[in-house]
């Protein structure tokens, strides 16, 4: 499974962002999606998921209200609509695909991760 995310860029406080993750090479409708952040010096971090079907969704605290995932299994692409932007936004995008339909929060429960896309939110 291939994973290729885009749509990243630098952006001031309060703008948006489209993330795209394109993936092939196996059937995308049977994979949960989810996507992790890594801001530097830190951890990576989970920021939203849905399952196979886009009937379960949930997202971290932090993100939660100004950012939407959804997928679009007939483009085999996965989104992640980022409103409200803030300064502590900033970090390295990752899609990834998870072990199971249902999505996942955990980064073990990974089976295929994207290069991930910077995001930069300018104060």
């Amino acid at each position: 499974v291939q994973l290729q995310a885009y749509g990243g860029g630098l952006v001031q406080a309060g703008g948006s962002l489209r993330l795209s993750c394109a993936v092939s090479g196996r059937t995308f409708s049977n994979y949960g999606m989810a996507w992790f952040r890594q801001a530097p010096g830190k951890e990576r971090s989970f920021v939203a998921t849905i399952s196979s079907r886009g009937e379960i969704i949930y997202y971290a605290n932090s993100v939660k209200g100004r950012f939407t995932i959804s997928r679009d299994n007939a483009k085999n692409t996965v989104y992640l609509q980022m409103n409200s932007l803030k300064p502590e936004d900033t970090a390295v995008y990752y899609c990834a695909a998870g072990r199971t339909s249902l999505g996942t929060s955990l980064s073990s429960a990974i089976d295929y991760w994207g290069q991930g896309t910077q995001v930069t939110v300018s104060s």
